[in-house]
């Protein structure tokens, strides 16, 4: 077994670490390494390169469906994610400053659910749900891939704030009940404050799983409400080109700078 310095196991001290580690990160990364390259293929074929070019860039682009469906998608994700991390915050504030009591545990499997169940059970669940509303009001906009989306992150965007909230020290807001302040003052001014790296992060984490959801999103959706991903696998049921992994590459840099705004808000406030 090995054991640094401190005498605590290590466990990148165990034989063969390093090369568990690297196959790993061979295997996640040198995929997507592809399919970056093949975006500037100029060739029409995914598996054979031509030369560099950024035509696939250009046609994605200047395709006005590719356009129409990436605003459909952020529109979607921004206001679901906003409505999963508000309401998550609430249910993490409610699970975690009080009391343990019995039942308190099943909020937390309750809140958990779509983390657990298949997400196409979910879809169909929805989708059933949904066609009844729609029957009785006649409503086909979007609200329904909204809510969908937004039932669906709320678990996203729980689990990181809950654990911000276990890991903060009750002494200053103890403090602020002490001098007076009401609930509402104590939370504006010392918890959400403490508590805004994991707001971000669930904030961010629920924006990226609304924006790349196909599942939900190809069960819930109406006619002429496409988003990125819903048009991407049509796409590929039709005829791949690199124009697919055009828009992919610039899925796979759109997170990455949420990635890397997410680590310097949470450095500076941390």
């Amino acid at each position: 077994m090995a054991v640094n310095r401190t005498g605590g196991f290590d466990v990148k001290q165990q034989g063969g670490f390093t090369f568990v580690a690297a196959f790993c990160f061979f295997a996640l990364y040198v995929p997507i390494a592809v399919l970056v390259i093949f975006a500037f293929n100029d060739n029409n074929s995914t598996a054979i390169w031509k030369g560099f070019s950024t035509r696939w860039f250009e046609a994605a682009w200047n395709n006005q469906q590719v356009i129409e469906a990436a605003i459909r998608s952020i529109q979607i994700a921004t206001v679901a994610a906003v409505l999963a991390t508000i309401t998550a915050t609430m249910a993490a504030i409610a699970t975690t400053r009080t009391k343990p009591y019995r039942g308190l545990r099943f909020k937390y499997a309750f809140i958990n659910q779509p983390l657990i169940v298949p997400e196409i059970v979910l879809a169909v669940a929805l989708l059933i749900f949904f066609s009844r509303i729609k029957l009785a009001t006649g409503y086909n906009g979007l609200g329904y891939l909204i809510a969908a989306h937004t039932a669906f992150c709320i678990p996203f965007a729980y689990l990181p704030i809950r654990a911000r909230l276990e890991n903060m020290d009750l002494s200053l807001e103890i403090a602020a009940a002490d001098l007076y302040a009401t609930p509402w003052q104590c939370f504006r001014r010392v918890t959400l404050p403490l508590l805004w790296p994991g707001v971000i992060a669930g904030l961010m984490l629920s924006f990226v799983v609304s924006l790349d959801d196909v599942v939900i999103t190809e069960f819930i959706k109406s006619g002429g409400q496409e988003t990125l991903p819903t048009y991407m696998l049509g796409q590929l049921r039709r005829m791949v080109t690199p124009e697919v992994n055009a828009i992919s590459t610039v899925f796979l840099l759109l997170s990455i700078g949420i990635v890397t705004i997410f680590f310097f808000v949470s450095r500076k406030r941390t």
